[in-house]
């Protein structure tokens, strides 16, 4: 072991540890990044399929102009680099009554959608909708999410300085109820209450502030060419070229600590690396639970890890659909959201689940015409258990494909693969099976996250457990808010 320590360590190539290196190489830090896996990326994982590989996590890519920022912090242009192809229809939403719906990009060809299908009172109550989420996305934009570390003091004076912004923001009532008195429509309320399960959480129990969520998708969504893990192996080749160092396969046992400040990490095979600031880029629980020293585990508050998230049950294949009115994003509802997320909170299986359906080869503008890549998200309960019982196997597989036949969706093709939440936390240990963290059930969960910086002098922290939350746009800031912290410390030091 070299006596001179390297200026960054850091855990986990998932995006936000990636944003990190790769800012910070750019700065002139001598960075090594570890991971257990074989290739970057974290839960931006693809498998393989007959039609080759699949996305297997996040799919969705929103709020372009954070990732252009990051390129352009290093002199860079995200379009040099990285393909982004804009997509007209955000999503198209099926009702087993055969009701579709699509929403845009677009507010005025979202309001003649839905007055095509729920009529006039509908189309007049998205647009109250879209005006009330706008307000709250631009006002907390800045001050919650670019805020490094956010003030509460400061933000509740800004709403009540606005008394408008205080009812949009309807701070003590659940999504759900919200969203009951946004839409006389029930398939409506059902439709954005879904926006819940993008940080893992039921719209019966999140706060009726993460409506603005919808705003995140509204403004954009756009598909990587090459799927979402070329982002991460992008930003990987980027920070090599400017001399940072990546150890794939490598696993983490021990972040050292000396007194108050981290003096760097041991390696599984014993190997020590002596580092001034050590960035862990997972699940701050699993410095809770002891998974990186017990000298950690109370370096992040139990209130910030638990409850826990939701998690999924995801689908990956390759076939051919009979649908071929299928979009790029597609969400299949069950008939009653209210048992369907009593189940889920409950640790029950479900029997009547929504559905994301991802037909990665639809981003285009030519529908493909032989096999496709498809991804089938269904939410489920964390679990930190084994693999799957063939009977649990065999109930899941029912409860996804019989609702989609049910609803005129059949697949002939190739071997489907099954991730769970137990795979989920086998792959990301201290995950405890779930894929977002900390639960946003509750009007303070969003400050009950942790911030980049530790109680540990030199321990930094990012990803999707990491304030300002899940999502691959958070993450990544996340990962930015990092390598700030960072560079301005070690630059006091």
């Amino acid at each position: 072991m070299s006596d001179t320590p390297i200026d960054v360590a850091i855990i986990g190539a998932g995006i936000g540890g990636m944003a990190s290196a790769f800012l910070l190489s750019h700065r002139g830090y001598q960075v090594e990044i570890f991971d257990t896996h074989a290739r970057p990326g974290g839960k931006m994982r693809t498998l393989p399929t007959e039609a080759g590989p699949v996305d297997a996590g996040p799919t969705v890519l929103t709020m372009r102009h954070i990732f252009e920022a990051l390129f352009s912090d290093v002199g860079k242009t995200l379009s040099d680099y990285v393909t982004l192809i804009p997509q007209e229809r955000l999503a198209r939403h099926f009702w087993d009554d055969g009701t579709t719906l699509d929403l845009f990009a677009d507010e005025d060809r979202n309001f003649s959608e839905i007055l095509r299908v729920f009529g006039h009172t509908s189309a007049a109550e998205y647009l109250g909708f879209h005006e009330r989420t706008k307000l709250l996305f631009e006002t907390f934009e800045e001050p919650m999410m670019y805020s490094a570390e956010p003030d509460q003091k400061q933000l509740t004076g800004l709403v009540f300085k606005q008394p408008k912004l205080l009812g949009a923001m309807a701070p003590h009532m659940t999504l759900a109820k919200q969203l009951a008195k946004d839409f006389s429509e029930p398939r409506l309320a059902q439709l954005f209450g879904r926006y819940a399960t993008y940080v893992g959480g039921s719209p019966f129990a999140s706060p009726a502030l993460l409506s603005l969520i919808w705003q995140a998708e509204a403004s954009g969504v756009w598909q990587v060419e090459g799927g979402m893990f070329e982002l991460a192996t992008v930003l990987k080749t980027l920070s090599e070229a400017a001399g940072a160092e990546f150890h794939m396969g490598e696993h983490v046992e021990n972040i050292s600590v000396d007194g108050d400040s981290v003096s760097g990490i041991t390696l599984k095979d014993g190997h020590e690396v002596k580092a001034k600031a050590v960035l862990f880029n997972g699940d701050p629980a699993a410095l809770s639970d002891g998974l990186l020293g017990e000298k950690l585990t109370k370096v992040v508050a139990k209130s910030a890890v638990a409850p826990r998230s939701f998690s999924a049950n995801v689908w990956s294949f390759s076939a051919v659909p009979s649908r071929k009115d299928l979009g790029l994003h597609n969400v299949f509802f069950g008939s009653n959201p209210t048992d369907e997320f009593k189940g889920i909170e409950k640790g029950r299986p479900q029997t009547d689940p929504t559905l994301y359906v991802y037909a990665q080869d639809r981003g285009g503008k030519v529908k493909p015409d032989h096999e496709e890549r498809f991804e089938i998200i269904m939410n489920a309960p964390p679990s930190e258990g084994l693999e799957m019982s063939q009977r649990e196997y065999d109930q899941c597989e029912t409860a996804t494909f019989s609702m989609l036949k049910r609803m005129g969706l059949t697949f002939t093709g190739g071997k489907k693969t099954l991730t769970t939440p137990g795979t989920f936390n086998r792959l990301f240990p201290g995950s405890r099976g779930s894929l977002y963290g900390r639960s946003p059930h509750g009007m303070m969960s969003a400050f009950k996250r942790p911030t980049a910086r530790t109680k540990i002098k030199g321990l930094y922290l990012a990803g999707g457990g990491t304030h300002p939350g899940a999502g691959i746009p958070m993450a990544t800031l996340s990962g930015m808010h990092a390598a700030e912290a960072i560079m301005t410390d070690q630059t006091l030091t």
